[in-house]
C-alpha cells in the first residue's frame, strides 16, 4: 500500500467505523456520507479536492488519516478488450483484478487473498499455494482502481456495474474483510450497485454461507463441480469438511432469505473427469425443483495441470441434457485467455506460502 503508514486507511471503512471516527473528531456523521461519495463516486483520495468539507476539518483528515490505494504492479490487454491488473501486496506478492466488458455491462473480477488455500484440483490460484488474506482497502481498492482509470460506459454508468469475487482466494474465507467491502459495493453513498449485481463465489465454507445470508445478502456462486461427494472430494476438497448436501441445505436456506433469489452453480467441465451425461443427469436430480442455475465453465488450462478441456460437442450435450430435465443452464464465454486472465487462471505471485491443512482454523478463515 501506498500512503502514510503511521495514518488512519479510511479506504475499505465500513460506514459505521467512519462514523466512530468522525464523531471522535467531534463532527456529525453526515460527513461520513461526503466522504464517501467522493472517494467512491468521485474517485477522489485527496482530502483538499473535498470542496464541501470546511477547510479545518481538511486538514484535521491530513493529519490523522489517509486514502491509501494498492500499487499497480502492472496492466495487460487482452485482445477481446479484457484488461487484467496485479496489484502489489507486499513482500513481492501480487494479486489480480480482472475487467471484462460487456454490451450490456462491465465486470470486475476481483480477489480477496493473496493465493487459496483450498487447493481445487483444476485451480491455477490454489496450485500457488496460500500467504495471506486481503485488507478491505486492497479489496476495494480494485474496484476504486478500475473505476478511476476505465473510460464511463456510453450510457453514462461507470465502467463497473458488477462485481464478482470469483478472483484469487476464497472470499468466505476473509469474511471479517469481504463483508466490508460488500456493504460499500451496495451502499448508495458509495458505488451503490444493487445486491443482484454483487456476487459471492464460494466453494462451500458453510458455516459462512448461513451468516452471509443473515449479514450481506447479495447473489450467490457456488463452486460446485461435481454431482457427488466421491469426485467432489478429489476435485474440492473442502467437500471433505462440507458434503454436498450440506452445502446445498445451506444454499437453498440462503435463497430463501429473499424473493425471486437463485444460487448459480459453477460447474467447470473438464475431459473425462465430470462431463458425461450420468454426471449431468446426478446434477440434475440434485439441484431439481430448486432455485438453481448452473453455469458451465469450460477450463482454461495453466501450466503443471492434469486436466484437460472437455470438447464443444461434449459441453454443448451436457448443457442441453440439463435443460430437458428442467434446469437453467449456460455455458461461459471465455475471455481474456491470451493474457491468463480467463476463469481459473489468476495467479498473480504467491511467495512465502503457509502450508495449512484442510480445515477452517487452518485455512485461512477469518471470522467475525
Amino acid at each position: 500500500m501506498t500512503g502514510d503508514t503511521d495514518k488512519l486507511n479510511l479506504l475499505g471503512m465500513a460506514q459505521r467505523e467512519l462514523e466512530a471516527f468522525f464523531a471522535d473528531l467531534g463532527e456529525k456523521p453526515y460527513r461520513t456520507r461526503q466522504l464517501l461519495q467522493w472517494m467512491y463516486q468521485r474517485g477522489v483520495n485527496d482530502f483538499d479536492a473535498m470542496t464541501d468539507l470546511s477547510k479545518s476539518l481538511r486538514a484535521k483528515l491530513a493529519e490523522r488519516a489517509t486514502v491509501s490505494l494498492p500499487r499497480v504492479h502492472s496492466e495487460h490487454k487482452s485482445s477481446d478488450g479484457t484488461v487484467k491488473w496485479l496489484f502489489a501486496s507486499g513482500s513481492g506478492q501480487r494479486v489480480e483484478a480482472v475487467y471484462i466488458p460487456e454490451p450490456a455491462r462491465g465486470t470486475l473480477c476481483i480477489s480477496s487473498q493473496v493465493g487459496c488455500a483450498l487447493d481445487c484440483a483444476f485451480c491455477a490460484t490454489g496450485a500457488q499455494g496460500f500467504n495471506r488474506n486481503l485488507t478491505a482497502a486492497e479489496i476495494i481498492g480494485q474496484v476504486w482502481h478500475a473505476n478511476t482509470v476505465l473510460p464511463r460506459r456510453p450510457n453514462g454508468e461507470s465502467a463497473v456495474t458488477n462485481v464478482v469475487f470469483m478472483g484469487m482466494g476464497e472470499p468466505l474465507a476473509n469474511y471479517r474483510q469481504v463483508v466490508p467491502v460488500l456493504e460499500l459495493l451496495i451502499s448508495d453513498y458509495a458505488y451503490g450497485l444493487s445486491r443482484r449485481r454483487v456476487t459471492i463465489s464460494t466453494s462451500g465454507i458453510v458455516p459462512h454461507v448461513e451468516k452471509l445470508g443473515d449479514e450481506c445478502n447479495v447473489s450467490l456462486a457456488v463452486s460446485l463441480h461435481a454431482p457427488n461427494d466421491e469426485l467432489r472430494n478429489r476435485i474440492v476438497p473442502i467437500n471433505k469438511l462440507h458434503p454436498i448436501g450440506e452445502l446445498l441445505d445451506a444454499c437453498w436456506r440462503y435463497a430463501a432469505k429473499h424473493a425471486n433469489r437463485f444460487v448459480t452453480f459453477e460447474y467447470v467441465m473438464l475431459r473425462n473427469v465430470n462431463d458425461s451425461l450420468a454426471h449431468a443427469d446426478e446434477l440434475a436430480d440434485l439441484l431439481d425443483g430448486n432455485p438453481a442455475k448452473v453455469n458451465l465453465i469450460p477450463f482454461n488450462p495453466f501450466p503443471g495441470t492434469e486436466f484437460k478441456r472437455s470438447g464443444v460437442e461434449t459441453i454443448r450435450y451436457f448443457q442441453n441434457r440439463l435443460r430437458d430435465r428442467g434446469i437453467v443452464a449456460t455455458t461461459r464465454r471465455t475471455r481474456g485467455e491470451d493474457i491468463d486472465a480467463a476463469c481459473g487462471q489468476l495467479a498473480g505471485k504467491v511467495s512465502d506460502r503457509v502450508r495449512r491443512r484442510l480445515g477452517e482454523k487452518n485455512i485461512g478463515v477469518a471470522t467475525g
